[in-house]
């Protein structure tokens, strides 16, 4: 059986990371980012979201520095690490006009191939991120995501994966998942199918799926993302296994946000009204009695005083992390945007259609990205990710799969509703470009970026040295815990580098 981590509620205070760096996907908290803040002893998290398209893509521009051959040669059955490298992988780099060959889209049954892909995926992306230190490093997850999510995460406990972080659902079958894991048993989740109540089980047997003997897996500590207590209270009591802590969102936090509770209102700009049932009292976290950290609008210096005063364990922060040199947007993206944020123009929008998912999705109004009309209006549909599409059961009673995002035609024609097309953005295929791998198409036109970020965007240019243009992650951290030493009553020892 394989080794459980220590419960972290059991641990001492100093013990534990108070900063989690956010898990922003796809590839925008790659494994340079996590390795940079884990090494300076604070949480540093990778996404798990695509990984698999992410490594493909890496492997055909060439793995300019070596680093997915580099942990690939780590991988414990080398007959799948060369598997993916003899697909994948251009010596020099592909054409730059070329497409990015194709990768499977998720399914209820993966194939070998894409097996192969999501356990060497997970696994290189952890390992990086561990590579050089001895700091922990955890994975975040998409509940919405949910056909991946079984073989990514044995990927990643592969890895020695610390940590693994989920929200954007109620993710209470994954802390079962990783206790069958760590015993070497098979692991399977239901992923929900409309018309057809019972839903299709995800199952993997690690032992069949490595294809060599399974090493001994240590049981990560898994954090829960959740948007209210009620919804943490649930999940302690009906989980299938232990949760070891919160990370409490707010509706100020970038990417996928909780829907406000109640019936949905949008303001004059067509943003969801948040209201007092959507503000989190910390005292409902702290009578739960374990670790919890803070995020959204606490996802700066002052925001970690205040909840380490209130009894968090402290905060979660991504959007400071996410415009650093490490982070995955490509540069370019990121100077556009220091650029808006040293004009006062920097503005973020909670846009209620944006995602398939349904859930509000925090969108950067930007020029050149999908925000902008002209640019989602000449965008041609297409659907060829798959992450966030949904199954659903045909008349013959067979499972199939249809995204708001894809032709609208084909949506309805699968059974959909044409208002649930309008305003969906290809999030799948505008976060890859976001992070510089945006696929070419036959007419050679490139897929536009999405760029997401919390409201906090607006304050980024804090983290600036004097003079500098860029700021690091480190430049973060420095100015996180400077603050919090600087404060008379805080004790440095809370939240020490650990």
């Amino acid at each position: 059986m394989g080794e459980s981590s220590t419960p972290i509620g059991e641990r001492a205070a100093n013990d534990l990371p108070c900063i989690i760096q956010g898990g922003m996907g796809a590839g925008v908290s790659n494994w340079r980012l996590a390795n940079a803040v884990a090494s300076q002893g604070q949480l540093g998290v990778v996404s798990g979201t695509a990984l698999d398209v992410i490594l493909a893509r890496r492997l055909q521009v060439g793995d300019p520095d070596g680093a997915m051959r580099r942990a690939l040669a780590a991988f414990p059955c080398q007959a799948t690490a060369q598997r993916v490298l003899e697909k994948y992988f251009v010596p020099g780099g592909k054409a730059p006009d070329a497409p990015f060959k194709a990768t499977p889209m998720p399914a209820i049954e993966p194939s070998r191939h894409q097996l192969d892909l999501l356990l060497v995926s997970n696994f290189a992306e952890v390992w990086l991120a561990k590579e050089g230190h001895d700091g922990v490093v955890g994975i975040n997850y998409l509940e919405k995501i949910q056909t991946p999510n079984v073989p990514s995460l044995l990927g990643a406990m592969l890895a020695d994966v610390d940590y693994v972080l989920m929200g954007a659902g109620i993710p209470k079958a994954i802390p079962g998942v990783l206790d069958n894991f760590a015993a070497g048993e098979p692991a399977e989740l239901t992923v929900p199918v409309v018309d057809n109540p019972a839903g299709a089980n995800v199952r993997l047997d690690p032992r069949e799926a490595l294809e060599v003997p399974l090493p001994k897996l240590r049981r990560p500590a898994f954090l829960a993302i959740v948007a209210s207590a009620s919804l943490a209270n649930m999940l302690q009591k009906k989980s299938n296994g232990r949760v070891d802590g919160f990370v409490v969102e707010g509706p100020t936090a970038g990417g996928h946000n909780a829907p406000p509770r109640g019936r949905l209102q949008l303001d004059a700009t067509g943003q969801p009204i948040y209201g007092e049932r959507d503000v989190v009292d910390p005292a409902d976290f702290v009578a739960l009695g374990v670790p919890f950290w803070l995020a959204g609008s606490y996802g700066t210096p002052e925001g970690l005083r205040a909840a380490l005063a209130v009894g968090a364990t402290g905060v979660q922060a991504g959007t400071a992390f996410a415009f650093c040199e490490e982070s995955g947007i490509a540069p370019e993206l990121k100077r556009g945007v220091l650029d808006m944020v040293l004009r006062g123009e920097a503005r973020v929008i909670t846009d209620p259609l944006a995602s398939p998912t349904g859930f509000p999705f925090k969108v950067v109004d930007m020029p050149g990205t999908l925000k902008e009309p002209k640019v989602y209006a000449e965008r041609q549909r297409i659907c060829d990710l798959g992450y966030l599409r949904h199954a659903y059961q045909d008349a013959q009673e067979r499972t199939r799969w249809r995204c708001p995002s894809e032709p609208i035609d084909d949506y309805v024609k699968k059974g959909g509703e044409l208002v649930e097309t309008e305003g969906r953005m290809c999030v799948c295929n505008g976060l890859m470009a976001t992070i510089g791998l945006a696929q070419t198409r036959k007419d050679g036109r490139i897929e536009p970026p999405v760029l997401t970020s919390g409201d906090a965007v607006s304050r980024i240019d804090r983290f600036l040295p004097p003079g500098a243009k860029s700021y690091s992650a480190r430049d973060v951290l420095d100015a996180f815990l400077e603050d919090l030493h600087q404060t008379d009553d805080a004790d440095p020892s809370e939240c020490a580098v650990r």
